[in-house]
């Protein structure tokens, strides 16, 4: 038995269950909280070095590390380097680069994982860790629980003998920039005028920067990070900054990036902010339109609008959707050979370019479009036309099985039979809250209230006494 199986095993199942500190993207929380303790990110480092041993054989790991504008997160990364050293660890500290950038650092250095700190679009008080595989990818759920095993495992003495480690500082922006240019190298943005919305966070040196030497007129806001103003009132959560600054100069369009620059919000030049569904059908049209779209395929979430499948297949497309989550996309487009996805939060993934989701390569994507048709995003978007949706929730004492609520299976089917395939139906459970969600899309708004009053009150016999 190799020495993976060993810790895993050697730890029991009852604490493994009790244990997740991963989420749906990293281990996220308050800064100040039991997360980001040097015991807690010892323990981290301690199963991610462990994990690489056994998984990768690298005895003396190498890991990127990059972080956002924080003021937490040069403490978080003197303790992830305390960490590594423990177990003859070398980092690579990037600095401070969008969350993407340490991606690609991975692939070109050749190390062994890659981390960023951050707490993405969460306001400033948090922080996070997002880890990275050698190929930059995000890390597969077994691989979050098998780290999580082992960080609760006995730490082995033979390890921590004599510790060997170094720091070597890296410009890791230079090397994010120079990845960007292949998207950008033919861009002519002269006499264009462009919002761009950095969100006080990691992309306030990168974005700009590309679109500035592309010729075009800038107009930045959320371009003065302290430490403390990540996302305060700016950014792809508070996009409306962004669309009113769009009309107020004329601008061609908007740009609103996340704290650590892998999303990107749109405004067109009306000033109308452009939902992430209609964005990923620009792109996957403009794939169809130039026979660049791998398998005419284009990957999102159950969250997307219904009408966005139904733009795709009438161009003779196909959309395959996966659970919520940019890792959830890109492994199933890894999986399908699948060259776009994304979902309708703003994360986009074009694989060709980058295995993780780019806020700045989708920028310069979308840009790239523009160009080439010569049209406006306004009218680029009217190619996608979205479904009205409705959406609520119910609160639960319990988290019944929905298999097992037979009124209100019998009540989806009816309602699913009047929408035919022209909207659809999503429940599911909150992960964090006792609750049931809803989501009903129909050819009416009026239509899908009724469906969701149909459907809660079938929901109400069922699941609440």
């Amino acid at each position: 038995m190799g020495e993976l199986a060993e810790f895993v095993q050697g730890v029991s199942l009852e604490a493994r269950m009790k244990t997740r500190y991963f989420g749906t993207d990293g281990i996220r929380g308050p800064a100040n909280g039991p997360y980001f303790t040097p015991e807690f990110i010892g323990q981290l480092t301690g199963g991610i070095a462990r994990f690489l041993r056994s998984s990768r054989g690298a005895d003396s790991p190498r890991i990127v590390i990059g972080r956002d504008t924080r003021e937490s997160g040069a403490k978080i990364l003197a303790h992830l380097i305390d960490g590594f050293g423990k177990h003859r660890g070398e980092c690579i500290d990037l600095g401070i680069v969008p969350t993407p950038a340490v991606s690609s650092v991975v692939l070109s250095s050749e190390a062994d994982l890659g981390i960023s700190i951050t707490a993405s679009h969460n306001p400033a008080e948090d922080n996070g860790i997002k880890l990275f595989s050698a190929e930059g990818t995000k890390l597969s759920d077994a691989e979050e629980e098998t780290i999580e095993a082992l960080m609760l495992a006995p730490p082995p003495q033979e390890i921590e003998k004599n510790p060997e480690h170094s720091v070597t500082k890296r410009n890791g922006m230079q090397t994010y920039l120079q990845g960007a240019e292949i998207l950008s190298t033919h861009l002519d943005l002269e006499g264009l005028t462009i919002v761009c919305d950095t969100a006080n966070g990691a992309t306030v040196h990168s974005t700009p920067v590309v679109l500035s030497q592309r010729g075009a007129q800038l107009v930045c806001i959320g371009d003065s990070p302290d430490g403390k103003n990540i996302n305060a009132g700016c950014g792809s959560e508070h996009a409306e900054s962004m669309a009113e600054m769009v009309v107020k100069h004329n601008a061609a369009l908007g740009i609103a990036h996340d704290g650590d620059g892998d999303r990107v919000i749109f405004s067109d030049e009306k000033g109308a902010i452009v939902p992430g569904d209609q964005v990923l059908g620009i792109f996957a049209l403009n794939g169809m339109r130039k026979q660049s779209l791998s398998e005419s395929l284009l990957v999102t979430t159950i969250q997307s609008n219904r009408g966005l499948d139904l733009a795709i297949e009438k161009s003779g497309g196909k959309v395959e959707r996966t659970d919520v989550g940019d890792r959830n996309v890109a492994e199933r487009m890894r999986k399908l050979g699948a060259s776009l996805g994304g979902e309708s939060s703003g994360h986009i993934i074009l694989h060709n370019y980058s295995p993780t989701g780019d806020g700045l390569l989708a920028a310069l994507y979308m840009l790239r479009i523009l160009q080439e048709t010569g049209q406006t995003l306004s009218e680029l978007r009217q190619a996608i036309p979205l479904l009205p949706q409705v959406t609520s929730a119910l609160t639960v004492p319990e988290k019944i099985p929905l298999e097992e609520c037979s009124n209100l299976q019998t009540e989806r089917s009816l309602v699913e039979s009047e929408i035919g395939n022209t909207g659809r139906v999503l429940l599911r459970y909150s992960g964090t809250e006792p609750k049931l969600r809803f989501l009903v899309e129909a050819t009416t708004v009026e239509r899908c209230n009724e469906f969701m009053a149909q459907l809660l009150e079938a929901a109400k016999i069922d699941l609440v006494p």
